[in-house]
Protein backbone atom coordinates (compact mmCIF):
# COMPACT_ATOMS: atom_id res chain seq x y z
CA UNK A 1 0.00 0.00 0.00
CA UNK A 2 2.84 2.40 0.85
CA UNK A 3 4.42 1.79 -2.55
CA UNK A 4 1.12 2.52 -4.30
CA UNK A 5 0.69 5.81 -2.39
CA UNK A 6 4.25 6.84 -3.23
CA UNK A 7 3.69 6.00 -6.90
CA UNK A 8 0.54 8.14 -7.03
CA UNK A 9 2.38 11.02 -5.33
CA UNK A 10 5.22 10.85 -7.83
CA UNK A 11 2.76 10.75 -10.73
CA UNK A 12 0.95 13.79 -9.34
CA UNK A 13 4.18 15.74 -8.94
CA UNK A 14 5.25 14.73 -12.44
CA UNK A 15 1.94 16.05 -13.76
CA UNK A 16 2.46 19.43 -12.07
CA UNK A 17 6.10 19.63 -13.10
CA UNK A 18 5.43 18.72 -16.72
CA UNK A 19 2.58 21.16 -17.30
CA UNK A 20 4.13 24.06 -15.43
CA UNK A 21 7.54 23.34 -16.91
CA UNK A 22 6.16 23.34 -20.43
CA UNK A 23 3.80 26.33 -20.15
CA UNK A 24 5.17 28.78 -17.58
CA UNK A 25 7.39 30.70 -20.00
CA UNK A 26 6.49 30.05 -23.66
CA UNK A 27 8.87 31.65 -26.14
CA UNK A 28 9.78 30.95 -29.77
CA UNK A 29 12.65 28.57 -30.54
CA UNK A 30 13.83 28.06 -34.12
CA UNK A 31 10.45 28.96 -35.59
CA UNK A 32 10.71 28.51 -39.36
CA UNK A 33 10.49 31.89 -41.09
CA UNK A 34 11.25 32.42 -44.77
CA UNK A 35 12.25 35.80 -46.17
CA UNK A 36 11.78 37.18 -49.65
CA UNK A 37 11.92 40.51 -51.45
CA UNK A 38 14.65 42.95 -52.43
CA UNK A 39 15.62 43.72 -48.82
CA UNK A 40 15.44 40.11 -47.60
CA UNK A 41 19.18 39.84 -47.06
CA UNK A 42 19.26 42.67 -44.54
CA UNK A 43 16.15 41.34 -42.79
CA UNK A 44 17.60 37.83 -42.60
CA UNK A 45 20.82 39.16 -41.11
CA UNK A 46 18.92 40.90 -38.32
CA UNK A 47 16.77 37.82 -37.63
CA UNK A 48 19.79 35.52 -37.55
CA UNK A 49 21.43 37.77 -34.98
CA UNK A 50 18.59 37.69 -32.46
CA UNK A 51 19.52 36.38 -29.01
CA UNK A 52 18.38 32.85 -28.23
CA UNK A 53 17.81 31.97 -31.89
CA UNK A 54 14.01 32.38 -31.79
CA UNK A 55 13.66 31.93 -35.56
CA UNK A 56 15.19 29.64 -38.16
CA UNK A 57 15.57 31.83 -41.23
CA UNK A 58 15.53 30.56 -44.79
CA UNK A 59 15.48 32.42 -48.09
CA UNK A 60 12.62 32.00 -50.55
CA UNK A 61 13.20 32.23 -54.27
CA UNK A 62 10.30 34.63 -54.72
CA UNK A 63 7.38 36.21 -52.93
CA UNK A 64 5.10 33.59 -54.46
CA UNK A 65 7.34 30.81 -53.12
CA UNK A 66 7.28 32.41 -49.67
CA UNK A 67 3.50 32.55 -49.68
CA UNK A 68 3.27 28.94 -50.82
CA UNK A 69 5.61 27.82 -48.06
CA UNK A 70 3.22 29.26 -45.49
CA UNK A 71 0.10 27.94 -47.22
CA UNK A 72 1.52 24.40 -47.25
CA UNK A 73 2.65 24.53 -43.61
CA UNK A 74 6.35 24.24 -44.40
CA UNK A 75 7.01 27.58 -42.68
CA UNK A 76 5.31 29.30 -39.77
CA UNK A 77 5.64 32.72 -41.39
CA UNK A 78 7.11 34.55 -44.35
CA UNK A 79 8.54 38.08 -44.25
CA UNK A 80 8.52 40.01 -47.50
CA UNK A 81 11.01 42.85 -47.10
CA UNK A 82 11.14 45.45 -49.87
CA UNK A 83 13.66 48.28 -50.18
CA UNK A 84 11.00 50.66 -51.47
CA UNK A 85 8.50 52.19 -49.10
CA UNK A 86 8.50 51.88 -45.31
CA UNK A 87 6.29 48.81 -44.83
CA UNK A 88 7.04 45.10 -45.06
CA UNK A 89 4.55 42.21 -45.13
CA UNK A 90 4.35 39.20 -42.84
CA UNK A 91 2.39 36.18 -44.08
CA UNK A 92 1.03 33.86 -41.37
CA UNK A 93 -0.98 30.66 -40.94
CA UNK A 94 -2.75 31.10 -37.62
CA UNK A 95 -4.86 28.01 -38.24
CA UNK A 96 -1.75 26.00 -37.38
CA UNK A 97 -1.67 27.62 -33.96
CA UNK A 98 -2.79 31.02 -32.72
CA UNK A 99 -0.16 31.32 -30.00
CA UNK A 100 2.74 30.72 -32.37
CA UNK A 101 1.30 33.19 -34.89
CA UNK A 102 0.96 35.80 -32.14
CA UNK A 103 4.49 35.21 -30.87
CA UNK A 104 5.99 35.47 -34.36
CA UNK A 105 4.00 38.63 -35.09
CA UNK A 106 5.18 40.30 -31.89
CA UNK A 107 8.77 39.29 -32.53
CA UNK A 108 8.82 40.44 -36.15
CA UNK A 109 7.01 43.65 -35.29
CA UNK A 110 9.73 44.51 -32.77
CA UNK A 111 12.42 43.70 -35.34
CA UNK A 112 10.77 45.86 -37.97
CA UNK A 113 10.39 48.77 -35.57
CA UNK A 114 14.09 48.51 -34.75
CA UNK A 115 14.77 48.69 -38.50
CA UNK A 116 12.58 51.77 -38.74
CA UNK A 117 9.88 50.00 -40.71
CA UNK A 118 6.22 49.10 -40.30
CA UNK A 119 4.78 45.58 -40.50
CA UNK A 120 1.59 44.55 -42.26
CA UNK A 121 0.28 41.07 -41.42
CA UNK A 122 -1.70 38.84 -43.76
CA UNK A 123 -3.21 35.60 -42.43
CA UNK A 124 -3.11 33.16 -45.33
CA UNK A 125 -4.53 30.20 -43.39
CA UNK A 126 -6.88 31.51 -40.69
CA UNK A 127 -8.78 29.16 -38.36
CA UNK A 128 -11.93 27.75 -39.90
CA UNK A 129 -15.25 28.98 -38.62
CA UNK A 130 -16.00 27.20 -35.37
CA UNK A 131 -12.34 26.58 -34.53
CA UNK A 132 -11.55 30.05 -33.23
CA UNK A 133 -8.05 29.38 -31.85
CA UNK A 134 -7.24 26.20 -33.74
CA UNK A 135 -7.58 24.02 -30.64
CA UNK A 136 -10.28 21.63 -31.83
CA UNK A 137 -7.78 19.17 -33.27
CA UNK A 138 -5.83 18.96 -30.03
CA UNK A 139 -8.88 18.30 -27.88
CA UNK A 140 -10.22 15.83 -30.42
CA UNK A 141 -6.97 13.86 -30.28
CA UNK A 142 -6.98 14.04 -26.49
CA UNK A 143 -10.52 12.65 -26.36
CA UNK A 144 -9.68 9.80 -28.72
CA UNK A 145 -6.60 8.76 -26.74
CA UNK A 146 -8.41 8.99 -23.41
CA UNK A 147 -11.22 6.80 -24.73
CA UNK A 148 -8.73 4.22 -25.91
CA UNK A 149 -6.82 3.85 -22.69
CA UNK A 150 -9.98 3.94 -20.57
CA UNK A 151 -11.32 1.00 -22.58
CA UNK A 152 -8.12 -0.96 -22.08
CA UNK A 153 -8.05 -0.13 -18.38
CA UNK A 154 -11.64 -1.31 -17.93
CA UNK A 155 -10.93 -4.53 -19.82
CA UNK A 156 -7.92 -5.05 -17.62
CA UNK A 157 -9.97 -4.62 -14.46
CA UNK A 158 -12.83 -6.84 -15.64
CA UNK A 159 -10.90 -9.53 -17.52
CA UNK A 160 -7.43 -9.35 -16.01
CA UNK A 161 -4.58 -6.99 -16.80
CA UNK A 162 -2.63 -9.69 -18.63
CA UNK A 163 -4.39 -11.75 -21.30
CA UNK A 164 -3.52 -15.43 -20.96
CA UNK A 165 -2.52 -16.86 -24.28
CA UNK A 166 -2.17 -15.36 -27.71
CA UNK A 167 -5.76 -16.14 -28.71
CA UNK A 168 -7.15 -14.21 -25.74
CA UNK A 169 -4.84 -11.29 -26.50
CA UNK A 170 -5.87 -11.28 -30.16
CA UNK A 171 -9.53 -11.27 -29.16
CA UNK A 172 -8.97 -8.33 -26.85
CA UNK A 173 -7.10 -6.43 -29.56
CA UNK A 174 -9.92 -7.20 -31.99
CA UNK A 175 -12.44 -5.78 -29.55
CA UNK A 176 -10.28 -2.67 -29.22
CA UNK A 177 -10.08 -2.32 -32.99
CA UNK A 178 -13.86 -2.48 -33.34
CA UNK A 179 -14.28 0.07 -30.58
CA UNK A 180 -11.69 2.30 -32.27
CA UNK A 181 -13.65 2.32 -35.53
CA UNK A 182 -16.84 3.33 -33.74
CA UNK A 183 -15.12 5.85 -31.49
CA UNK A 184 -13.17 7.41 -34.36
CA UNK A 185 -16.39 7.90 -36.31
CA UNK A 186 -18.19 9.28 -33.26
CA UNK A 187 -15.53 11.90 -32.60
CA UNK A 188 -15.37 12.93 -36.25
CA UNK A 189 -19.16 13.25 -36.43
CA UNK A 190 -19.25 15.34 -33.26
CA UNK A 191 -16.74 17.96 -34.41
CA UNK A 192 -18.04 17.98 -37.98
CA UNK A 193 -21.80 17.43 -38.15
CA UNK A 194 -22.89 18.17 -34.57
CA UNK A 195 -20.66 21.00 -33.34
CA UNK A 196 -19.51 22.38 -36.69
CA UNK A 197 -16.01 23.02 -35.33
CA UNK A 198 -14.24 21.33 -38.27
CA UNK A 199 -16.18 20.62 -41.45
CA UNK A 200 -15.43 18.83 -44.68
CA UNK A 201 -12.90 16.25 -43.49
CA UNK A 202 -15.10 13.54 -42.04
CA UNK A 203 -13.48 10.49 -43.66
CA UNK A 204 -9.90 11.61 -42.99
CA UNK A 205 -10.69 12.43 -39.36
CA UNK A 206 -12.49 9.12 -38.97
CA UNK A 207 -9.37 7.30 -40.14
CA UNK A 208 -7.07 9.29 -37.85
CA UNK A 209 -9.46 8.83 -34.94
CA UNK A 210 -9.59 5.08 -35.44
CA UNK A 211 -5.81 4.85 -35.35
CA UNK A 212 -5.49 7.10 -32.29
CA UNK A 213 -8.13 5.29 -30.25
CA UNK A 214 -6.54 1.96 -31.10
CA UNK A 215 -3.13 3.31 -30.06
CA UNK A 216 -4.54 4.50 -26.75
CA UNK A 217 -6.04 1.09 -26.11
CA UNK A 218 -3.28 -1.15 -27.46
CA UNK A 219 -0.44 0.75 -25.77
CA UNK A 220 -2.28 0.45 -22.47
CA UNK A 221 -2.82 -3.26 -23.09
CA UNK A 222 0.86 -3.74 -23.89
CA UNK A 223 1.95 -1.93 -20.74
CA UNK A 224 -0.53 -3.93 -18.67
CA UNK A 225 0.87 -7.10 -20.17
CA UNK A 226 4.38 -6.06 -19.17
CA UNK A 227 3.65 -4.47 -15.79
CA UNK A 228 0.20 -5.61 -14.72
CA UNK A 229 -2.15 -3.00 -13.28
CA UNK A 230 0.81 -0.63 -12.87
CA UNK A 231 0.82 -0.33 -16.65
CA UNK A 232 -2.21 1.95 -16.38
CA UNK A 233 -0.13 4.41 -14.37
CA UNK A 234 2.63 4.30 -16.98
CA UNK A 235 0.02 4.99 -19.65
CA UNK A 236 -1.13 8.08 -17.75
CA UNK A 237 2.49 9.19 -17.48
CA UNK A 238 3.01 8.70 -21.19
CA UNK A 239 -0.20 10.20 -22.60
CA UNK A 240 -1.27 12.71 -19.95
CA UNK A 241 1.85 13.84 -18.09
CA UNK A 242 4.23 13.89 -21.07
CA UNK A 243 2.01 13.72 -24.15
CA UNK A 244 -0.49 16.51 -23.56
CA UNK A 245 1.83 19.43 -22.74
CA UNK A 246 4.21 18.50 -25.57
CA UNK A 247 1.48 17.99 -28.19
CA UNK A 248 1.45 21.56 -29.51
CA UNK A 249 -2.12 22.27 -28.44
CA UNK A 250 -2.49 25.45 -26.41
CA UNK A 251 1.17 26.31 -27.07
CA UNK A 252 2.72 25.08 -30.30
CA UNK A 253 5.82 22.92 -30.13
CA UNK A 254 8.23 25.68 -31.20
CA UNK A 255 7.20 27.72 -28.14
CA UNK A 256 8.04 24.99 -25.60
CA UNK A 257 11.29 24.29 -23.72
CA UNK A 258 13.78 21.86 -25.26
CA UNK A 259 12.61 18.67 -23.53
CA UNK A 260 8.99 19.04 -24.62
CA UNK A 261 10.01 20.15 -28.13
CA UNK A 262 12.10 17.00 -28.45
CA UNK A 263 9.50 14.46 -27.35
CA UNK A 264 6.33 16.07 -28.72
CA UNK A 265 6.49 14.97 -32.37
CA UNK A 266 7.27 11.37 -31.38
CA UNK A 267 4.36 10.83 -29.00
CA UNK A 268 0.84 9.97 -30.22
CA UNK A 269 -0.57 13.22 -28.81
CA UNK A 270 1.81 15.41 -30.79
CA UNK A 271 1.80 13.33 -33.96
CA UNK A 272 -2.01 13.12 -33.86
CA UNK A 273 -2.51 16.84 -33.27
CA UNK A 274 -0.13 17.70 -36.10
CA UNK A 275 -1.87 15.20 -38.39
CA UNK A 276 -5.30 16.73 -37.75
CA UNK A 277 -3.96 20.21 -38.48
CA UNK A 278 -2.29 18.98 -41.65
CA UNK A 279 -5.58 17.50 -42.84
CA UNK A 280 -7.75 20.49 -41.92
CA UNK A 281 -5.49 23.41 -42.81
CA UNK A 282 -2.81 22.20 -45.22
CA UNK A 283 -4.54 19.65 -47.46
CA UNK A 284 -2.56 16.84 -45.80
CA UNK A 285 0.57 18.04 -47.62
CA UNK A 286 2.93 16.72 -44.93
CA UNK A 287 0.76 14.24 -43.05
CA UNK A 288 2.86 11.20 -44.02
CA UNK A 289 5.52 11.47 -41.29
CA UNK A 290 2.83 11.94 -38.61
CA UNK A 291 0.96 8.84 -39.79
CA UNK A 292 4.23 6.89 -39.83
CA UNK A 293 4.82 7.76 -36.16
CA UNK A 294 1.29 6.65 -35.25
CA UNK A 295 1.64 3.43 -37.23
CA UNK A 296 4.87 2.69 -35.40
CA UNK A 297 3.17 3.04 -32.02
CA UNK A 298 0.33 0.73 -33.05
CA UNK A 299 2.70 -1.89 -34.47
CA UNK A 300 4.92 -1.95 -31.38
CA UNK A 301 1.89 -2.11 -29.06
CA UNK A 302 0.25 -5.01 -30.91
CA UNK A 303 3.52 -6.94 -31.20
CA UNK A 304 4.32 -6.45 -27.51
CA UNK A 305 0.85 -7.52 -26.43
CA UNK A 306 0.95 -10.71 -28.49
CA UNK A 307 4.51 -11.61 -27.46
CA UNK A 308 3.87 -11.07 -23.76
CA UNK A 309 0.60 -12.99 -23.81
CA UNK A 310 2.19 -15.90 -25.68
CA UNK A 311 4.47 -16.49 -22.70
CA UNK A 312 1.49 -17.01 -20.40
CA UNK A 313 -0.43 -20.30 -20.58
CA UNK A 314 -4.09 -20.06 -21.46
CA UNK A 315 -6.37 -20.15 -18.44
CA UNK A 316 -8.74 -23.12 -18.28
CA UNK A 317 -12.31 -22.50 -19.32
CA UNK A 318 -14.44 -22.83 -16.13
CA UNK A 319 -17.54 -23.75 -18.12
CA UNK A 320 -15.72 -26.52 -19.96
CA UNK A 321 -14.27 -27.81 -16.69
CA UNK A 322 -17.74 -27.98 -15.14
CA UNK A 323 -19.09 -29.92 -18.10
CA UNK A 324 -16.16 -32.35 -17.98
CA UNK A 325 -16.64 -32.98 -14.26
CA UNK A 326 -20.36 -33.59 -14.76
CA UNK A 327 -19.65 -36.06 -17.57
CA UNK A 328 -17.05 -37.84 -15.42
CA UNK A 329 -19.53 -38.18 -12.56
CA UNK A 330 -22.17 -39.52 -14.95
CA UNK A 331 -19.78 -42.13 -16.31
CA UNK A 332 -18.77 -43.17 -12.82
CA UNK A 333 -22.38 -43.89 -11.97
Amino acid sequence: MVGLVVAVLLLQLAFIGSYVGAFHDPSPHDVRVVVAGGDSGAAAEVLDGLDGHPVDVAAAASVAAARESVREGRSAAALVARPEGARDTLFLASGAGATEATAVTQLLDAVEQARGRELRTVDLVPPVEGDARGLTGFYLVLGWLVGGYLLAALLGVSRGARPTGRVAAARRLGLMAGYAVASGLGGALLVDRVLGAISGHLLALWGLGTVLVFIGASVTAALQGLLGTAGIGVTVLLFVVLGNPSAGGAYQTDLLPAFWRAIGPWLPNGAGTAAVREVVYFAASDVGPRVAVLAGWALVAVTTTLLVSARRPAEPDPVAETVDRAQAVARAR
